[in-house]
């Protein structure tokens, strides 16, 4: 796999790390936060995590592998959507690196979500809007729970 261009979205987030963990992991809220996703996983390094739902009208299944899972500081998953239109074969899959910072303020978070392995600049663009959605919502539910 290349590592092609990487869309990144970052915000700062009105709550601790612990609790922006938890709304990233929490089956629940990544199914608010990611478009009405279904999230399957029991986050062991190496294991499966799947993401199941509904877009545009056709039933999906994305899926990758949890590479690394630090609690309140970092995960990363690969991700492959046959939605795409590519073949299956790691070399159309990305990688996601979600990191939690402290922010500035006192209680406030950084999260940044990085998705490597993007064919082209516009390509990057495209993921990088979708992510900054994804965070944005992340940031409300994280600063009303």
């Amino acid at each position: 796999m290349t590592d092609g261009y990487t869309a990144t979205s970052t915000i700062a987030i009105d709550a601790p790390r612990d609790h922006v963990w938890a709304v990233l992991t929490d089956p629940g809220a990544t199914k608010e936060f990611m478009f009405g996703t279904e999230l399957v996983t029991d986050w062991a390094v190496g294991g499966p995590i799947r993401w199941r739902g509904i877009w545009q009208g056709k039933p999906y299944e994305d899926h990758g592998i949890v590479v690394a899972f630090e609690p309140g500081r970092r995960l990363v998953n690969t991700h492959f959507s046959p939605l795409s239109g590519q073949p299956d074969v790691p070399e159309n899959h990305h990688t996601l690196t979600w990191t939690l910072e402290d922010g500035a303020a006192q209680g406030q978070t950084v999260l940044t979500l990085a998705q490597d392995n993007n064919a082209t600049p516009d390509a990057a663009a495209h993921s990088k809007d979708m992510w900054d959605s994804l965070v944005a919502a992340v940031k409300e539910i994280a600063e009303r729970d």
